[in-house]
């Protein structure tokens, strides 16, 4: 890994706990507030890659009021004002603990490091200050200038055009199968963070790093 010069992360699921939105809502959504929340999290991704599929672009904050919408409805939740808290949440989730002082390590390490993410520059900006997370990164790209939504090659090489180096020498870091596939594919180092000890999917076990979290991530980009 010596030769690695910068480090793309995901954002949602990888430093990010998508669950968090719909997890302060528990007490009034009840036990239903787990399923809800893959619920939505499935929509998001389905409306992402149908819309980049049929070119027709919605930014991330437009596709996670339609997947609320539609698991709202499903469910039969119809106060404003709970559909309203519910969705804002989803532009500050909760970091994962540990995620901070992996990004402040791997910048003590003097590796260049950004955030790619399909989300729209408004929610990561939300989502990276409120966890203390922005001042450890020196780029937060967006899909917004591809109009397209991972895992599109074009979204990819936001990141080596922003580093300026070749994807052989980019470690990218998601926990999302379909992203760490991606991302393998076009080239990128990958390190698939599965923290849910998920299998094997699109053959990534033994042609990516597999970790069950962040932790062990700095030590790795220095072997």
């Amino acid at each position: 890994m010596a030769d690695i010069a910068a480090v793309a992360f995901d954002s949602y699921g990888t430093l990010f706990d998508v669950n968090s939105a719909l997890a302060r809502h528990a007490a009034r959504l009840g036990e239903r507030w787990q399923a809800m929340a893959q619920e939505i999290r499935a929509k998001q991704l389905e409306y992402t890659w149908v819309r980049s599929l049929a070119g027709q672009y919605h930014d991330f904050a437009r596709i996670t009021d339609d997947a609320l919408a539609f698991v709202a409805s499903r469910h039969g939740l119809t106060d404003p004002a709970l559909l309203s808290q519910m969705r804002e949440a989803y532009d500050f989730p909760d970091a994962f603990p540990e995620a901070a002082g992996v990004l402040a390590e791997v910048r003590n390490r003097g590796l260049p490091r950004a955030v790619l993410s399909n989300g729209s520059p408004a929610m990561l900006a939300h989502a990276l200050r409120t966890a203390k997370l922005g001042d450890l990164l020196d780029a937060e790209w967006s899909v917004e200038p591809v109009a397209a939504f991972k895992p599109d090659p074009r979204v990819y090489r936001l990141a080596v055009d922003g580093f300026g180096v070749q994807a052989d020498r980019i470690a990218f870091v998601s926990a999302n199968a379909w992203d760490a596939f991606g991302a393998h594919a076009f080239g990128f180092r990958v390190f698939w963070i599965n923290r849910k000890q998920q299998p094997d999917e699109y053959g990534l076990r033994g042609a990516v790093t597999e970790l069950p979290d962040l932790n062990d991530l700095p030590a790795l980009l220095a072997a």
